[in-house]
């Protein structure tokens, strides 16, 4: 019976072959390639992968002289205070966030990191799937950009690691040029219960000049919706931006030019949450401590600058 089964199913495929009803097949006879489509998502797809073995060291320490001249010249990027995050273990890094999906906040504060603790240290910073998509994506991986989950978070500090988290993420990313010199976490509190279950302290890093690379037009989060962009690659918003060489930049799917502002990063003070507030903390007090403290800290940096992007 086996012989007599496999003998029918070959006979049936030889028969779509002969007459071009095999599904895979083209009418000239060849087999179908993968729409662009399909292949487009595939590929976007894979690139939301990244996880935290893609980080290496090697190439980070290969490229790190270059890539930190680089943005010394173009984005004279300037981090105070390093010597306030803890020097071994784990620690929550939370940060402001500007700057669409090249985020020169992000890229100055690794780099700075690096430098200051040496690339053997386990350092991972949590991006939107935007950044993971853009151009630029494949490189971040290597430098420990991984993809913003609680679960890759956990992942991280448990390793001992020390994880740069933005909790406004794509909104406040993308917010308003007008709203430069705003922190808008969106009410996203999830990194206060990371930080608690994972009994680690948080270190505030608060950035300036992002938001000064281009000019940023709308969330887009109803085009968005419409488009169904959360269904097919968990896109909750499409930014639309002016910016160089696209001029229009509607989604910023292919990264832009980002203008040489000038970035300044301020690292706080480490916060240890039950110290600080006991051993049944009230969530939305930590939130609104730690988002105030940050406010009047950017306001203070803010205060600085002279004219955009000159700093």
């Amino acid at each position: 019976m086996a012989e007599s089964g496999a003998g029918t199913a070959a006979q049936a495929e030889e028969r779509r072959s002969q007459n071009g009803s095999d599904p895979r097949m083209s009418r000239g006879g060849g087999f179908r390639r993968p729409s662009l489509l399909r292949r487009f998502f595939e590929e976007v797809q894979n690139r939301l992968t990244a996880d935290l073995d893609d980080r290496d060291p090697d190439f980070i320490r290969e490229n790190l002289s270059l890539s930190w001249l680089i943005a010394s010249i173009w984005f004279r990027g300037e981090v105070r205070g390093m010597e306030k995050v803890p020097e071994s273990g784990p620690v929550l890094l939370v940060g402001n966030h500007s700057g669409g999906t090249i985020t020169p906040d992000t890229i100055v504060f690794t780099l700075a990191f690096n430098t200051y603790f040496g690339v053997e240290r386990p350092f991972y910073q949590l991006a939107h799937n935007l950044v993971l998509t853009s151009p630029v994506g494949p490189y971040l991986r290597r430098f420990g950009t991984v993809a913003a989950s609680h679960e890759n978070a956990r992942k991280a500090l448990d390793a001992d690691a020390a994880v740069l988290v933005y909790p406004g993420g794509d909104w406040e990313v993308n917010r308003p040029t007008w709203e430069s010199n705003r922190i808008d976490f969106a009410g996203r509190r999830g990194f206060v219960k990371l930080a608690l279950d994972a009994g680690v302290p948080i270190v505030p890093v608060v950035s300036v000049g992002g938001q000064e690379t281009a000019i940023f037009l709308t969330h887009g989060e109803r085009l968005a919706k419409l488009l169904r962009l959360d269904k097919l690659f968990r896109l909750k918003t499409l930014p639309v931006n002016l910016s160089l060489p696209w001029i229009v930049n509607v989604g910023d799917f292919l990264g832009h030019l980002p203008l040489p502002a000038k970035i300044t990063v301020q690292v706080m003070d480490p916060i240890d949450l039950r110290e600080r507030y006991g051993p049944e903390p009230d969530h939305d007090r930590i939130y609104e401590d730690i988002t105030m403290s940050m406010q009047i800290k950017l306001d203070e940096l803010a205060a600085e600058r002279t004219l955009p992007v000159f700093g």
